[in-house]
């Protein structure tokens, strides 16, 4: 008989470490930032190696890091003449519902959807 004819189920792949990486970034926006720092180097180290749809979450994860970079960089300057505040607010809501959507996905075993998307 064949070593090759293994019948077990694959197991899934660990959704670990990308659902930590959302919490990182849900953190920051109590910390300032730096779990978000944290939580991009671990998207980019672990990004490649599992399967396709969870390689998406670690993309979605970098993209969101840079964009949230961006939009709170903008949101920060514009304090100086007041709109910044409410700029400020509404990239958070930004950051919570794109983490939110990528938990979502994980607990679905599934991607992100609108990946390429700036916005949510």
């Amino acid at each position: 008989m064949s070593d090759n004819l293994n019948l077990e189920p694959h197991p899934s792949p660990d959704t670990t470490l990308p659902m930590v990486v959302y919490a990182l970034y849900l953190a920051s926006i109590v910390t300032g930032g730096l779990t978000a720092l944290i939580g991009v180097v671990i998207a980019y180290v672990y990004r490649g190696k599992g399967p396709g749809w969870l390689d998406e979450h670690y993309r979605y994860q970098i993209r969101t890091f840079w964009f949230a970079l961006l939009y709170f960089g903008v949101a920060g300057l514009l304090t100086l003449v007041v709109i910044g505040f409410a700029l400020w607010l509404v990239a958070v809501v930004w950051l919570v519902v794109r983490c939110v959507k990528g938990l979502k996905g994980l607990q679905e075993k599934r991607a992100p959807e609108n990946i390429e998307t700036w916005l949510v």
